[in-house]
């Protein structure tokens, strides 16, 4: 499709978007405040197995699952669906928590958004 200047779609979005760019100014930085206030899912991975769909109907209460890690090792927090980083469970007044132990790199991170 052709707008009235005689360019294409494609091509305004493309102009946009190198304006866009352009506004990030000489540094490249982007305005990172615009997205300070975005809520993610945050969850902590203490493990996982796999089960035949009996036994999982056969679960109910007082069941126990056996996962696949110790006690001991470290559990994944996981944002957005991604993990980044390692942590051990600690006690916080009577309520779980997890005490980071390691943080991937911020390169690693953002690759892993795409």
């Amino acid at each position: 499709m052709t707008n009235i200047s005689g360019s294409s779609e494609s091509e305004q979005s493309t102009i946009s978007g190198n304006a866009a760019a352009g506004s990030q100014g000489a540094t490249g930085n982007w305005n990172i405040e615009l997205l300070l206030d975005v809520e993610l899912p945050v969850s902590v991975s203490f493990g996982h197995c796999e089960m035949p769909l009996k036994d999982v109907l056969k679960l109910g209460a007082g069941s126990v699952i056996e996962l696949d890690k110790s006690v001991n090792d470290p559990v994944s927090i996981i944002v957005n669906h991604k993990p980044i980083a390692k942590g051990e469970v600690v006690m916080v007044d009577g309520n779980y928590g997890v005490r980071i132990l390691e943080v991937e790199s911020t390169a690693d991170r953002i690759r892993s958004l795409g």
